[in-house]
């Protein structure tokens, strides 16, 4: 299989004990390929243990930056018409990455997410708040979703370089983009893989990303359901403040009271603060997408 079109992003920060096993096993599996190997900052030997393997694009952030700030790194220095995502922790294996690309390279999808199966390794403190994002992107793109976080997906580069300024710099790039490509109207495919554990320990930390993760998902809901979202928090102050207006007014026959004026008040400029929201956000979607990069 010729994979001369492909460019391979492996995004890394402080990754020593997997690094190079995993980029000569992707040197072995397509040879023909550009490996973009990013380390983000790392304080351990992943740069150097990175360096030892011949083939491979180096390039390196000079501070912990974020994954998707790896990512973007990769995209934007890459030379080929597909470009695919893979992790560096060792938990992917060469013929799944195979299994992704293939339909992006025959040209039958804009995007290939790899879905991991239950067979899988799996994180299960992190499972709650996985579970609870997949249920939030569900609801925005009114369709199931079989994996919204997977690290190994590929992309037409004409694609998703269009949205590379919409994509966070941290974890949630995954999440960003498989909801970008849905909601955009891309096809986009899934392949079933198998998620091995990964080498060494996880930089994501449980409380602080958690944290992160509650930010994502209001983030996710303005960036793609503006509107839905201001019009429901507007709702919210308006339906209340006209129920207790008019029983107070009718009990107390004084008027109508100006805290339910006040509150209806706030509902109004909420939702015409979606209206506007809801622009801007268009416009953000909107920005490269009738350009050729």
């Amino acid at each position: 299989m010729n994979y001369s079109n492909l460019s391979i992003c492996v995004p890394a920060y402080n990754e020593q004990e997997a690094v190079v096993k995993t980029l000569k096993r992707l040197k072995r599996n397509f040879p023909q390929a550009e490996i973009l190997f990013v380390d983000d900052g790392s304080t351990d030997n992943t740069l150097a243990e990175a360096r030892t393997v011949d083939g491979v694009r180096i390039l390196a952030h000079d501070r912990n930056i974020g994954y998707g700030a790896a990512i973007k790194t990769a995209i934007r220095n890459s030379t080929r018409e597909i470009v695919a995502w893979y992790d560096a922790d060792g938990q992917h294996r060469a013929q799944d990455l195979q299994k992704v690309v293939q339909p992006v390279l025959d040209g039958e999808k804009d995007a290939v997410i790899g879905v991991r199966t239950k067979t899988s390794a799996i994180t299960r403190n992190r499972l709650p708040g996985k579970w609870t994002l997949r249920f939030i992107a569900e609801v925005i793109v009114r369709h199931k979703i079989p994996d919204l976080n997977s690290g190994l997906r590929c992309f037409k580069r004409e694609v998703i370089i269009r949205y590379l300024h919409l994509l966070p710099d941290g974890f949630s790039a995954s999440t960003t983009s498989t909801i970008l490509m849905m909601k955009r109207g891309y096809r986009i495919g899934y392949e079933d893989i198998i998620a091995v554990a990964r080498k060494g320990s996880s930089s994501v930390r449980i409380v602080s990303d958690g944290l992160k993760a509650i930010q994502l998902m209001l983030r996710l809901l303005i960036l793609f359901e503006a509107f839905g979202f201001f019009a429901l928090l507007s709702m919210l102050q308006i339906i209340p403040g006209l129920i207790y207006g008019i029983v107070v007014a009718i009990r107390q026959n004084q008027g109508f009271p100006v805290l339910a004026a006040t509150i209806i008040i706030s509902g109004v400029l909420t939702f015409f603060m979606g209206l506007l929201c809801d622009q801007v956000v268009a416009l953000r979607k909107e920005r490269f997408e009738s350009k050729t990069q």
